[in-house]
């Protein structure tokens, strides 16, 4: 992202979210009701003029990873509440995330993690929709050109020591190879048993044509937003690189693994299209 400036991608994320909650029919993937609000009356307009999946299927489909993805990762959440008894939630990159906001779990608390700039702008759209930030939710701004995720996160309250759930979505792709297994070597420290929910993307060459022609795209969005995409990974290398960090995959899926568990049966064009971005499930040992 732009030094100083808030994520255009988190942005772009948020949009496609409350988008899902207007224009796909129910029952819903990704129940959000503070979707819409969080992002104000200056983006309501452009909310209306999202495509239909029929005119954009391309356009859908990444809505539909990005729906598919945030349901995960809480659908996770629940699981390992319900039972482990987790209490800790990390949001790593969480942009305009709201599940801090609607949080049905009363004794989990929330750390969502993001670049100050982001989280300034988070909470300025917050105060205007009226959001207010519970107690148990910590936002904690981390600028991780000068600062250390992990002290960071121990001044704020958090248990390295208790079992957590983290959703890491829509950053890995952003990352460089030094970054991602800094974080990874934080995230297998954790207690035993605590899991992490996050995409990634193969590289273009291990992709058929059309789907090589969908990703270039897309790389050429976000490389003119300025935060563009920069590690790609296949499957045996991920699991390689978790394992060295204490990590063990649960499931990594593909497009047809996701469509079938959240997709199957949709009549309104809501679907995933290839198999080049994977959601991966990975547990601390």
């Amino acid at each position: 992202m732009i030094e100083a400036q808030p994520s255009k991608t988190a942005l772009r994320v948020a949009l496609r979210r409350a988008a899902h909650q207007i224009h796909d029919k129910k029952p819903l993937v990704f129940d959000d009701p503070l979707a819409v609000s969080i992002l104000g009356v200056e983006y309501r307009e452009e909310l209306k003029r999202t495509p239909s999946a029929d005119r954009r299927p391309f356009s859908a489909a990444l809505r539909a990873f990005m729906v598919v993805r945030a349901r995960l990762a809480e659908d996770t959440l629940a699981a390992a509440v319900n039972e482990l008894g987790v209490t800790q939630y990390l949001v790593l990159g969480a942009g305009l995330d709201t599940f801090a906001y609607r949080n049905p779990h009363a004794r989990v608390k929330v750390f969502e993690v993001d670049h100050p700039a982001t989280q300034a702008w988070k909470l300025e759209r917050l105060a205007a929709a009226g959001i207010a930030v519970p107690e148990n939710a910590k936002l904690v701004p981390v600028d991780f050109e000068r600062q250390v995720l992990a002290e960071e996160l121990l001044a704020a309250g958090f248990d390295p020591k208790a079992p957590t759930v983290t959703a890491w979505l829509g950053v890995v792709p952003y990352l460089t190879l030094e970054a991602f297994r800094d974080t990874t070597e934080l995230l297998g420290s954790f207690a035993k048993g605590s899991e992490v929910v996050f995409d990634y993307s193969q590289p273009i060459e291990a992709l058929p044509p059309v789907e090589q022609l969908m990703l270039a795209s897309l790389s050429s969005r976000v490389a003119q937003a300025g935060e563009p995409f920069r590690l790609f990974f296949t499957p045996d290398a991920l699991e390689t690189e978790l394992k060295l960090a204490g990590l063990e995959v649960v499931e990594d899926l593909d497009g047809p693994a996701m469509t079938a568990r959240y997709l199957a049966g949709r009549k309104d064009g809501l679907q995933l299209r290839g198999r080049g971005g994977r959601i991966c499930v990975a547990r601390a040992r």
